[in-house]
């Protein structure tokens, strides 16, 4: 089987806002049906870009996007979080007979394959990465408060902790990933 085919029969998995202090952690898992150009990993690409791609994406794939929500990020932690999302793709996907995996070193006991650096190899989950992105990105930029969500998306800037420093935690921050700030 070639390299092309091989990719295109597997349902790439990966995660966006892993490290954010707030909002939520998502996870995008895309099983693409036709094959789609200049796909990246969505870190390499302008928001632009995965803004155009997002969409090509939706019309040419099928999809599970999942919200792992702060508080649930606080209450079992990442590798649980992790876990639960996981286990809730391969039940979407258990009438496909194509390969789940995921960009990463850990399966979190889910029995998914695992791939270092799989959203630079692998069109599936580099899609699976633009989902995630996108749709974090969408949900930070559409909150307008004071502490400028829009413009960091929740990751530990200076300006965030700044101001978080100023108005303390909102009901959106993960209070385990804030304790020293």
């Amino acid at each position: 089987m070639n390299g092309y085919l091989q990719r295109i029969i597997m349902i790439g998995i990966d995660e966006a806002g892993r490290g954010a202090l707030a909002g939520p952690m998502v996870l995008a898992a895309c099983k693409l049906n036709n094959a789609i150009n200049n796909l990246n990993d969505s870190k390499k690409l302008s928001e632009k870009k995965r803004e155009k791609l997002f969409e090509e994406i939706i019309q040419n794939s099928t999809y599970h996007i999942i919200f792992i929500d702060n508080f649930t990020i606080d209450e079992l932690g990442i590798s649980l979080s992790y876990k639960k999302a996981l286990t809730e793709f391969k039940e979407h996907f258990k009438d496909y007979n194509d390969e789940l995996l995921f960009d990463g070193n850990t399966d979190y006991k889910s029995g998914i394959k695992t791939q270092i650096n799989a959203d630079e190899i692998y069109p599936c989950v580099m899609a699976a990465s633009i989902l995630a992105k996108v749709s974090r990105d969408r949900f930070m930029k559409n909150i307008i408060n004071e502490y400028c969500f829009y413009k960091h998306k929740g990751y530990g800037t200076k300006l965030h902790k700044e101001l978080i420093q100023k108005f303390g935690l909102s009901s959106l921050h993960r209070k385990s990933f804030c304790k020293n700030i």
